[in-house]
């Protein structure tokens, strides 16, 4: 055979020019601008307490509406939204009354409003409030309320202690939007947050006490749609996003 068709020098193999290295340090580099920017984007600066109408919880929440007026005797009654330690950090403004109507049923009204809703700063759902204070609280369940202006999407509980039997009904206002658990609170700032935005939050509670809880439900609804009906829009949708 001939040697020279017998000889065949190998290839040699050309090395990429992008290495693994390369490539690991390329990735990781875009990886670090995406980051800055979506750190840079998710970083809100305007507060939507300072570009929406001012709202005085006191004024804006009638004393006497419906079939309800406040009553004055009674307003030890209703549980603070948090300890009085963080109602000051946490909120710019609260408002505690008790209602009674012509029959004598009585409804407690708690309202919790804060002006910036980030990271370190957000509204306390009752659940723990009411664990916080020594109740047993029973499991929270999400009952839409049906009104003359819409559905309005609310979480009902019992509280207990001793004798006492506590429905409640709340319902969480974050911008212009309802929720009703952490969960949905956190993916409303988070919204807000990629718009730039630092929202607020109103926080709703209605409850009574009595031994029938289905009784004290019906009544909280009753109370909500006059309540609801008493308010302008502008009210209206600060309250209860409708």
């Amino acid at each position: 055979m001939d040697s020279a068709l017998a000889y065949r020098p190998r290839r040699r193999k050309v090395k990429p020019i992008m290495t693994k290295n390369f490539v690991a340090g390329v990735v990781m580099c875009a990886l670090m601008l995406l980051s800055a920017a979506l750190a840079r984007v998710a970083v809100p600066t305007t507060r939507m307490a300072a570009i929406r109408p001012a709202i005085e919880l006191g004024t804006a929440i009638p004393v006497r509406f419906g079939d309800w007026e406040e009553d004055l005797r009674q307003a030890a009654n209703v549980v603070n939204p948090t300890t009085e330690a963080a109602l000051h950090e946490i909120y710019a403004q609260t408002l505690s009354r008790t209602y009674v109507n012509k029959n004598g049923a009585q409804i407690m009204l708690s309202i919790a409003y804060g002006t910036e809703q980030s990271d370190n700063l957000s509204v306390h759902f009752p659940e723990g409030c009411y664990v916080g204070q020594g109740f047993a609280v029973g499991p929270t369940e999400m009952k839409p309320v049906a009104t003359p202006y819409g559905s309005l999407p609310t979480a009902q509980l019992v509280a207990s202690m001793y004798s006492r039997n506590e429905p409640i009904t709340y319902w969480v206002v974050v911008g212009d939007h309802v929720v009703t658990t952490s969960w949905q609170l956190k993916k409303a700032k988070l919204a807000y947050s990629f718009q730039g935005i630092i929202p607020d939050a109103t926080l709703m509670r209605v409850s009574n006490v009595t031994p029938d809880t289905a009784e004290g439900y019906q009544v909280q609804r009753q109370f909500i749609a006059d309540l609801l009906a008493a308010l302008t829009p502008e009210q209206r949708h600060h309250f209860a996003g409708l």
